[in-house]
Formats: C-alpha cells, structure tokens, sequence
C-alpha cells in the first residue's frame, strides 16, 4: 500500500494509507413511505447483468464475478421437530421479507418472559421501532434520557425511573400505523441528532457534546448497482459529512451552544455541503472529554470495497485532536488492506476475501475503535469490528500515527454484519474482549451471530477463546427455539461507553432482538452463562406490521443506579435484578457525565 505525506497544519490535505488494520448513523428523515417501501418490497437480486454508472461501484464489482448467495434450498436448513433445535442456513443474501419455515409460529407471541429481573416501569412511547441511540446526561440533581435517530428526538426527565416525563419530542413519534404523519417541532432538512459522545471537559468546566453526521442509505438506497440516480445523490448529499461540536450549558436544545463543524474529507478540509466526499462520521464517536477524538468515516469515494448493497464507503478510522473543541483538527487516517479502489494491494486483498463477490457482506467499520481507557489515562489499544474485514487491534498510543497491532479472521457468517461491535469491559481484568455482528434478516434466515471470546492479554496475537451460549426460551414457551418466534434473533449491543457509572465485572447484558435482554455471567471464561433475561411480549396494537419483527433494538444500562434500560418496538422499559445490585429510583449521587 502507498503511504503519502502526512500535513500537521490545523486541518491537513493528506493521511496515510496503512499497510494493515471493520446500522450506522442516518442522516435524513425517513417518511412513513420509505419506511414502509424499504421493508416491504420484494428483494432486487439475482445473477442479472447491470450497467453500473458510478466509477466507484462499477470498479468495486469488476473485481469478482456476481457470487450472490442462492436461496436455501427447503430442509437445507429449518426446525428439527425431533430435537427442537433450529439449524441456519449457510448462506444467504440480504432480504427485508419474511422467510417463514415449518414450525415458525403462525401468530405474534404476546407473551413474556423473565428470569432473575422485575420490570420497574414501561413507557408506550415509540421514537422509532428499527434503532435509535439514547445518552444520559445530569443537569442540576436531576437525570436526562436523550433516545434519538436521525431527525427525531426525544427527551425524558429520569430522574425518577418510575415516574418518567417526557419533556421534548422533534420530529415523529410510531405507532400502529406508522409515525404520525406531521412531525412536531421539525429539524430542517440538513439537520438530524446525530450518534453522540457527551464527556465533560475539565478545561472548559462544561459538558461537550460531539455529534456524528453520516449519509443517509435506508428509505433512499436499495442497491447501488441498479440505482444510479441514488448513489449520485449520496455522493452530493446536501449535509454535514463529519460532526458537530456543541456546549451543552442545559438539557434543551435551546441551552446549546455549537462551537464547530468539521468534515471527514480530510483532503478538501473546506469543501461546501454538497461537495465533501466520503461516509461522515459512524455511529458514536469515541471521545472521552479529552484530547483526542477516534471516529470510524471513509474520507472519499476511493474507500468503496465493500459488498453491503446500500452502502458506498468501507470506513477507516479518524484521529482528531479535540484540545480546544472549538477546533477540532486532523491527525490521521488509519486503512486496512481490501478497502480502496485503484489501489492494487488493497484491491489484492479485497479480492482475497472469501466474501469478494457476494454482493451481501459489510465491509469495513460500523462503530469507532472500542477503546476501554482513554489515551489521556495512558491507555495503548483500541480495538476495531471491520465487518467482513474482521477483528484488529491498534495502538493508538499517539494517535497522529495509529498503528495496527495484530488481525484476527473469522469464518463468512452472510447475511447479517460479521463484525460490529467490541464489548471492552472486562479486557483490563480479564484479557478478553467480545467481538460480535448482529441480524439483518428474519426468522433466522441467514447464519446464526455468535459472540466471540478473543484473548487479547498479548495484543500482538489475539487468539479466539470460545463463544457465548445461545439463549433458549423457557421450558414453558409454545416453542423450544427463538428463531421460531418471528422476527430477527441475535446479538445487537451492551449498550454504549457512555452509559453511567462502571460496567460489572464479569456481567455482560446483550440485546438479543426477539430474546429480549439476556444478561450473560462471564466470570468464569471456561463456562459463560445467561443468569438473567427479560423477553418483551410483541406488541400487534401499537406497531405496524412491517416493523414488528424488530422487537428489542437497545439496552442502555445506568450501573451508577443499578437500572436497565430497554428499548423496544413498542416503548422502552425500565428493569432490575439481583445481578447489577439493589436499583435506586432516587436522583443520582454523583452527576453523569463523571466530572472526576
């Protein structure tokens, strides 16, 4: 790979290309017909010939033959009756369709499900029933909820997790026929709340927010290949690609102060909206009040190695210094071979994969480097989920130069994202980090979504140690596997690294979409166990049907109140159980984000 001259001036024209070193931020509302479009029509694949216009796309797809998985054959997968166990299929590509199979229940269970937790409250309040994000942040003894995707956002006093107020809403709100059609208090078009790190800034005494602006694919693109007219209006979306830095001087909007914009197209620093290339920023920047900033973004059109249908960019990773926060520069750019386009060792390795052609795969990074202490407390390592590209480790001692330590493969595991997200708790007592993907299509039609063990206690050879166990339902249940309770079943997340207080050893709670949350004890690596889960009923009065399959999408925890939260199709969830302690319904002791 070439490695070009890096520029130390305020925001540089150039990084480097790296010899070695992976459902993202969405810009722009999704009206109620895209959103039912883009989950209700039937699936645009096939070994056709297209004409591909774009010069990114059309190179990506030149470098393999179209290898798009063939559907299953029946009883090449499915129900064991005998057994009850469920057997996936091999391969399979990407679809929003049901995939019913013989023993998939024929109705939506409205049951639930709990062991060792106890529902504290539940709110009937819906920001959005695919995925959103949720902060928490303490001004003047009391405790906000932010739960937000794109242009809808909504604020709920905590303080008293029984007794929750909704203060804010922008935007729209779900319900049995879909968002209501008139979005109250409406961002402008070119604004959304993007995936957002708030740390406090010691130097400035204030609370910073840093939020992530990415191009917009779902209710806009489908397939890159057959939608030229899309892809050309990602390539010039009339938005931010990068970030925002805001002052939070109180929990409204109107409280906000923001302090500076930046692109991730580091090459044009001062290109206007419209003309900035790349990605944006992914999901939450990882920031942490200080110095510095690790964002996952493609910088241009170049980083386009990737076989995910509605996505353009494979992304790298960004290091930004954040010193003073109302200038944000750039330091570098970290690439993994098998990213950029016209570059023949990256294109050697793309080719290389076993997932070249599959017109399937994710390829690159979803979520910024998982980093479980931050540069300014002397920590060496991030840890990076690239998708098809698999797991890395990066020593991001001094982040104008990150470095990839060491890569570990895995085995194709298509449809669904390979490599998404890094549980980073438990690594500085344990050596271990989780490393997993999560679902994209339903009724298990595609490879089960294991979560990895890998050793990292010598970050130069990472070894994988094992994988968490499979959740089972009750004994008690009308049906003896997940994957017959419709919908989409696998691991999302722990939550976020912004969630408050500090994580349990040995605890990991995992949203596991249709299962709910299911909380694994890890403290005894040679036998992780569920000890804890909470299965939400589905809900057929409050969703609309062509979204109810994504039943659970986020758990965000408060370990400082010992309370989790759940995130649903259908409202959110507060939760207790004997395993994180003893839960507080009072305002915290210490305010969040920790001033220390």
């Amino acid at each position: 790979m070439t490695k070009t001259k890096r520029v130390t001036t305020a925001l540089p024209v150039a990084g480097k290309l790296a010899a070695a070193v992976g459902l993202s931020i969405l810009l722009g509302a999704c009206s109620a017909t895209n959103q039912q479009e883009s989950h209700g029509q039937a699936d645009d694949h096939g070994q056709q010939a297209v004409s591909i216009q774009d010069k990114w796309v059309a190179r990506a797809d030149s470098l393999s033959p179209d290898l798009t998985p063939p559907d299953p054959k029946p009883g090449s997968y499915g129900l064991n009756q005998e057994t009850g166990e469920f057997t996936h299929p091999v391969a399979t590509r990407d679809s929003h369709d049901p995939k019913p199979f013989d023993g998939i229940l024929d109705y939506w269970d409205t049951n639930q499900y709990i062991k060792n937790m106890k529902v504290e409250a539940y709110y009937p309040i819906t920001v959005e029933p695919f995925h959103t994000w949720q902060n928490i942040v303490d001004f003047d003894g009391r405790r906000y909820l932010y739960q937000y995707v794109r242009q809808d956002l909504k604020i709920f006093d905590i303080t008293n997790p029984k007794d929750v107020q909704l203060l804010l809403t922008r935007g729209h709100t779900w319900g049995a026929n879909g968002p209501d059609e008139v979005a109250q208090n409406p961002m402008a078009d070119d604004e959304m709340f993007g995936a957002a790190s708030i740390q406090w800034n010691k130097e400035l005494g204030k609370y910073i927010m840093v939020q992530a602006y990415e191009v917009r694919r779902f209710g806009l693109l489908k397939n890159k290949r057959t939608q030229p007219d899309k892809v050309e209006a990602i390539r010039k979306a009339p938005h931010l690609k990068g970030f925002k830095v805001y002052e939070m001087n109180g929990p409204l909007p109107k409280d906000w102060k923001l302090l500076a914009e930046r692109t991730t197209d580091y090459k044009h620093p001062n290109a206007p909206i419209g003309e900035q290339q790349g990605s944006g920023v992914r999901d939450i920047p990882a920031y942490f009040g200080g110095d510095t900033m690790f964002v996952a973004a493609a910088p241009d059109a170049s980083y386009a190695l990737t076989e995910y249908p509605n996505d353009l960019y494979s992304a790298g990773y960004q290091s930004w210094d954040m010193s003073d926060p109302s200038n944000p520069k750039f330091l570098d750019q970290l690439t993994v071979p098998g990213q950029v386009a016209f570059d023949p060792e990256s294109e050697a390795a793309f080719k290389a994969n076993p997932r070249a052609g599959n017109r399937t795969s994710w390829m690159g990074a979803r979520m910024s480097l998982f980093i479980p202490t931050p540069v300014e407390e002397g920590g060496q390592y991030g840890y990076a989920a690239m998708g098809g590209l698999g797991f890395y480790v990066v020593d991001i001692s001094d982040p104008a130069n990150m470095k990839v330590v060491s890569h570990l493969n895995f085995e194709p595991s298509v449809a669904g994202t390979e490599g998404d997200f890094i549980d980073v708790s438990q690594v500085e007592k344990t050596g271990i980090v989780y490393f997993s993907g999560y679902p994209l299509n339903e009724d298990c039609w595609e490879p089960y979504k294991d979560v990895h063990m890998i050793d990292v206690s010598n970050p130069e050879k990472p070894f994988k140690v094992g994988v968490l166990p499979r959740p089972k339902p009750p004994a008690d249940a009308a049906f003896s596997d997940f994957c017959q309770r419709r919908g989409s079943f696998g691991p999302k997340r722990t939550g976020y690294y912004t969630q408050p207080g500090t994580p349990r050893d040995g605890i990991l709670p995992f949203n596991f979409y249709n299962a709910g949350l299911q909380v694994f004890d890890v403290s005894d690596v040679n036998n992780p166990e569920i000890v804890a889960y909470f299965v939400p009923p589905f809900n057929t009065e409050r969703v609309a049907s062509y979204a109810r399959g994504n039943l659970s999408h986020s758990v965000y925890v408060e370990y400082d109140r010992n309370i989790f939260w759940l995130f649903t199709n259908h409202g959110f969830y507060a939760l207790s159980s004997p395993v994180l302690g003893e839960p507080s319904f009072n305002a915290p002791e210490k305010p969040w984000p920790s001033r220390d």
